[in-house]
């Protein structure tokens, strides 16, 4: 008996490429990327190396510093990060004209009036070792604490949050307490 050569079926590939090609897009659209993000700063204007720089009042600086350990310093006493957002807030808002928090001056803002502006700045430094995580979370409290300063300026003056303002009142408002962090090179922090 002879044998009869069978043909064996063939799967159709010519949508294969197709349907590779949907399940790619699939994922791509589907996923999420990791997203790098940073800390937002608005950087000073440059400033020639002969140029003096603007006379300071001790009594105006607030100094933070994070040593080699991820010890945070405020003040060149130890603190904790919880205590530094209402320290700072303290500093700025000055309440009781306290002669070693920060001084205000009167000045005359567009849509706000005559405000006493606080005079005082956040000094921040650390040591060349330290953690950058503890670096960022002293960071979140220094921002917070003016975030705070003006949710309550504003909710005092307006009824409302800062984010819930005009375009103008916050610029206004910007102006009225803005974000005062210096921050130094990093440098050995001794303690």
């Amino acid at each position: 008996m002879a044998r009869k050569n069978r043909n064996v079926p063939e799967i159709n590939q010519s949508s294969l490429a197709d349907i590779a090609f949907m399940l790619l897009i699939f994922f791509l659209v589907t996923t999420t990327m990791d997203v790098d993000s940073g800390i937002y700063r608005k950087l000073p204007a440059w400033v020639n190396e002969d140029q003096k720089p603007p006379d300071i009042n001790e009594r105006n600086v607030f100094v933070v510093g994070i040593n080699l350990n991820n010890e945070l310093f405020v003040e060149g006493a130890y603190a904790t990060i919880p205590e530094l957002k209402d320290r700072v807030k303290e500093f700025i808002i000055n309440p009781l004209q306290k002669d070693d928090l920060s001084e205000k001056e009167t000045k005359f803002i567009e849509g706000l009036g005559d405000y006493d502006k606080s005079k005082g700045v956040v000094s921040l430094t650390n040591d060349r070792g330290t953690d950058y995580g503890s670096y960022i979370r002293v960071q979140n409290e220094l921002v917070a604490a003016f975030n705070e300063l003006r949710d309550e300026f504003c909710y005092a003056q307006f009824g409302m949050k800062f984010k819930a303002l005009s375009v103008e009142l916050q610029e206004a408002v910007r102006l009225a307490i803005p974000t005062a962090i210096s921050e130094a090179e990093p440098v050995e922090i001794k303690r």
